[in-house]
C-alpha cells in the first residue's frame, strides 16, 4: 500500500454501450492520448483496449469494449460481443454509455447484459448537444426504473464537461489496492497494436461506407532503431472494388491514409515514423477464425 495514500485506490472499469455513443471518445479524453481510435462509424473499436490514467488518488484501468453488435452476425462480430460480455464479469465497475437523453431497443439489449453484483453508474454523454436540459431529470428518473444504476452522470466527452466528476463517483466504487501500472502508462497494448489501430482508423474516417466494416490492417513487420520506426501494413478487404476504393487514383487515397496514420503515430509514439502500406483482397476475412486470430481478435 502506498503509505503516503492508505486510501489509494486502483481498479477496472468497463465502459460498454452500443456502437457509436462514444466510449472511445471518453477513454482516450481521460487518458489524454488516442489510445482507441474513434469514427462516427459503428465497429470503429473491435478489441478490448485497456487505458489507464493516474492521479494522486487512484488508477483508473479502462476497458474500452467494442459496441454491442446487434445488426450483422459474423466471427468477428460474435467475437467482439463476447469481449463485452467478458468485460462485464471481470471489473470492478461498469459505465453504461448512451448518447444523451436517447434510449432505444439498442441501449435496452445492453442492459439486459447488465450485472447486478458490480457497481454499474450510467453516463448520459454527449449532453453539449442535447437542447431541452429540461428533461434531463424526468429523463434520469425514467432510467432508474429500468435498472438500479449506482449512479447516473451526465457529461460531454468531447469537451470534458463532468468528466472530473465522473472520476470521483468512479473512484468512490473502486478497491483500496496499490497501483498495478506505472503512473505514466497510458495503456497495455504495444506500438505494433496502436500503429495498426491508427491505420484502420484512417480507412474508417477516410474510405467509403461500404469498405470500413470489410477492412481491416495487418502489421507485416515493426522495427524501431532508437526513436525511429518502420512500419510495414497490409490493409486487408473482401472484394477487389472496395480495393481500388482504398489505393484511390493513382494511389492518392491510399498516400491520404498513410499520412494521416503516420501523423498520429508520430504523436503518439514521439519520433519519427516510416510507414509503408499495402492492400490485399482476403474474401470472407471476417468469418475465418485463422485469419481473425492471426489479427489478434480473441
Amino acid at each position: 500500500m502506498n503509505p503516503s495514500n492508505p486510501d489509494f485506490r486502483t481498479g477496472y472499469i468497463a465502459i460498454i454501450g452500443r456502437p457509436n455513443v462514444g466510449k472511445s471518445t471518453l477513454t482516450n479524453h481521460i487518458v489524454g492520448a488516442k489510445v482507441s481510435i474513434t469514427s462516427r462509424k459503428a465497429q470503429t473499436t473491435r478489441h478490448r483496449i485497456h487505458g489507464i490514467y493516474t492521479d494522486a488518488d487512484a488508477q483508473y484501468i479502462f476497458v474500452d469494449t467494442p459496441g454491442f453488435q446487434t445488426q450483422y452476425d459474423s466471427a468477428l462480430n460474435r467475437g467482439m460481443n463476447k469481449t463485452v460480455v467478458d468485460a462485464l464479469h471481470s471489473t470492478d465497475v461498469v459505465l453504461f454509455v448512451i448518447e444523451g437523453t436517447r434510449f432505444d431497443s439498442r441501449d435496452q439489449k445492453v442492459v439486459d447484459l447488465l450485472p447486478k453484483d458490480i457497481p454499474v453508474i450510467l453516463v448520459l454523454n454527449k449532453q453539449d448537444l442535447v437542447k431541452d436540459k429540461d428533461s434531463l431529470l424526468p429523463f434520469m428518473a425514467e432510467m432508474n426504473e429500468i435498472f438500479p444504476f449506482a449512479a447516473i452522470v451526465p457529461i460531454s466527452a468531447r469537451n470534458g464537461e463532468q468528466v472530473p466528476r465522473l472520476l470521483t463517483t468512479i473512484r468512490s466504487y473502486l478497491p483500496v489496492a496499490e497501483a498495478m501500472f506505472d503512473e505514466d502508462d497510458i495503456t497495455d497494448k504495444s506500438e505494433r497494436f496502436l500503429a495498426a489501430e491508427m491505420v484502420r482508423e484512417k480507412v474508417f474516417r477516410l474510405s467509403g461506407e461500404e469498405v470500413p466494416y470489410s477492412a481491416s490492417v495487418m502489421i507485416e513487420k515493426f522495427e524501431q532503431e532508437g526513436d525511429m520506426r518502420r512500419v510495414f501494413a497490409t490493409i486487408l478487404v473482401d472484394k477487389e472494388n472496395q480495393k481500388a476504393i482504398i489505393i484511390g487514383h493513382q494511389g492518392s487515397k491510399l498516400k491520404e491514409i498513410g499520412t494521416a496514420a503516420r501523423l498520429d503515430m508520430e504523436r503518439l509514439f514521439g519520433g519519427k515514423v516510416y510507414l509503408e502500406l499495402w492492400v490485399k483482397v482476403k474474401g470472407g476475412w471476417a468469418d475465418s477464425e485463422r485469419i481473425l486470430k492471426q489479427l489478434g481478435y480473441d
